[in-house]
């Protein structure tokens, strides 16, 4: 039990890092970078804005124990789609194998922390 929370805790930890503080961090401290990465890939402006803000709210959604469990499925389904997406831009835009591999790896970490939070929720 106590290996699956650390597991959890350490997958968790890494997503809310990527997914939630650098983006937002972004957004508050260098507003002039938060297109960096969606404008080469010829999404709007306000499309990044839109990704930092729902990506900030599924990482809240996962870290707190006590959000309801359909809520946190919803995130996890958000969250992985975002991530989805951001492999097949890259794949069709840029074919950068980096932009490309990064994506599913945090997606990785995310099934990760997905699968370890059923299992600490489940006894």
């Amino acid at each position: 039990m106590k290996k699956n929370k650390i597991i959890f805790w350490v997958a968790t930890t890494i997503i809310i890092l990527w997914e939630g503080v650098m983006p937002l961090s972004t957004l508050l401290f260098a507003p002039d970078q938060a297109t960096v990465g969606t404008a080469p890939l010829g999404y709007p402006d306000y499309f990044a804005y839109t990704l930092i803000i729902c990506k900030a709210l599924g990482v809240l959604a996962i870290s707190f124990p006590n959000v309801p469990a359909k809520l946190r499925e919803w995130a996890y389904a958000g969250l992985s789609f975002n991530l989805i997406f951001a492999f097949i831009s890259h794949a069709c835009v840029d074919k950068n194998i980096g932009f490309m591999l990064m994506p599913l790896v945090v997606l990785g970490i995310l099934a990760v922390s997905y699968v370890y939070g059923h299992k600490i929720r489940a006894k």
